[in-house]
């Protein structure tokens, strides 16, 4: 038996929307990091890049369970010596909740050229709006 590996006209991609509403942030990034991937898909291969464009919306209204919005931090840095700034959870998802849930879902994706390709197809929005409508894309339950 050979190994299946798709060719690029094998690769269809679908659209899809995920209301952000009242999801918990992990379960939401893991589930939209496979879909990002192609794991839902029959032709998935791990070496190929197979999976689908994901737009989240209401990401503003996300949850954070226990006490994550106030003990865990996401870093960044300048690098320059001294530059390492800290924010709390709770203020990035009140100021910018975009950045939250890619971070999220980027930690999820391999730190490879697939992964980075996989995060380029995924666009989220604070907001319920979003300016995709021409490519159809299908509404997505999580649940």
């Amino acid at each position: 038996m050979r190994t299946y590996s798709p060719r690029p006209t094998d690769i269809e991609r679908a659209w899809y929307v995920v209301d952000a509403k009242g999801e918990v942030l992990g379960r939401l990034s893991s589930r939209i990091a496979q879909i990002l991937r192609g794991k839902h898909k029959p032709q998935y291969a791990p070496h190929a890049d197979v999976g689908d464009f994901v737009i989240v919306v209401n990401a503003g209204e996300i949850v954070l369970t226990g006490s994550k919005g106030e003990q865990s931090l996401a870093h960044r840095h300048s690098g320059y010596p001294g530059g390492l700034t800290s924010v709390p959870f709770a203020r990035l998802l009140a100021e910018r909740p975009e950045l939250l849930v890619e971070r999220s879902v980027k930690g999820m994706l391999p730190s490879t050229t697939p992964g980075r390709a996989a995060l380029s197809r995924l666009k989220v929005y604070g907001g319920p709006d979003h300016p995709h409508e021409a490519q159809q894309p299908q509404p997505l339950s999580l649940s």
